[in-house]
């Protein structure tokens, strides 16, 4: 699975706590990660929660990740907006009961986490424990078990409620300030990391356009 990382500016100085969590729990379970910035409070690129919701959608839509860790602040702003985006099912986890919760009921592709509220004494152990929860084993089973047929089927009813509620990614690429899509993807691995593993074309072909311009 590829798993992108995506930090926002108020908790860029937390960046390789986090990652370094993150690369110690997932690679030696067979995952990739992709660190999409920010990397240090002082990148020239800076991310909001806004473009955090952003870039999960485009990755997530683009086929350049299978899954989003991203978060802000207290995880809320972050989790919005990417819910905000198409086909994107962000939890807000704050501790690894959520993280077995998120992934045996709702089967998301991302969340978003607190990284100032409650980052005390030990934090980076609480992010592998979450992690761990999320990436190991098989996801979507349900919990309790005599309800796991029950939550599958509301996933796909969600699933589809969505499709119907938003426009499709490329849709919301043109529409949106383009200002803003730059500002967005102008991470400094964004253009080595996408796309290479992008493989939605319309999407590609469009953001092509937007870096070269």
């Amino acid at each position: 699975m590829k798993i992108a990382l995506i930090i926002e500016n108020s908790q860029a100085a937390k960046s390789e706590v986090v990652h370094t969590a993150l690369t110690s729990v997932a690679e030696p379970l067979g995952h990739q990660v992709f660190h999409y910035g920010m990397y240090a409070p002082e990148d020239k690129a800076s991310l909001t929660y806004v473009m955090n919701g952003l870039l999960a959608g485009i990755l997530l839509n683009s086929g350049a990740a299978d899954f989003v860790v991203t978060g802000c602040g207290t995880g809320m702003g972050s989790m919005l907006a990417a819910n905000s985006m198409p086909g994107v099912f962000c939890g807000l986890v704050i501790d690894p009961t959520d993280a077995f919760l998120f992934g045996q009921i709702n089967d998301g592709n991302a969340i978003s986490m607190p990284y100032a509220k409650g980052f005390g004494w030990a934090a980076e152990l609480n992010l592998q424990d979450v992690y761990r929860k999320l990436f190991e084993g098989e996801r979507g089973l349900g919990y309790p078990k005599e309800r796991a047929e029950i939550m599958a089927k509301n996933r796909g009813i969600l699933k589809d409620l969505k499709a119907v509620t938003c426009h499709d990614m490329l849709t919301v690429l043109k529409s949106i300030d383009q200002d803003l899509l730059k500002a967005t993807i102008a991470g400094e691995k964004f253009q080595e990391y996408f796309f290479a593993n992008a493989t939605d074309e319309g999407i590609r072909e469009y953001l092509k356009g937007v870096v070269s311009a």
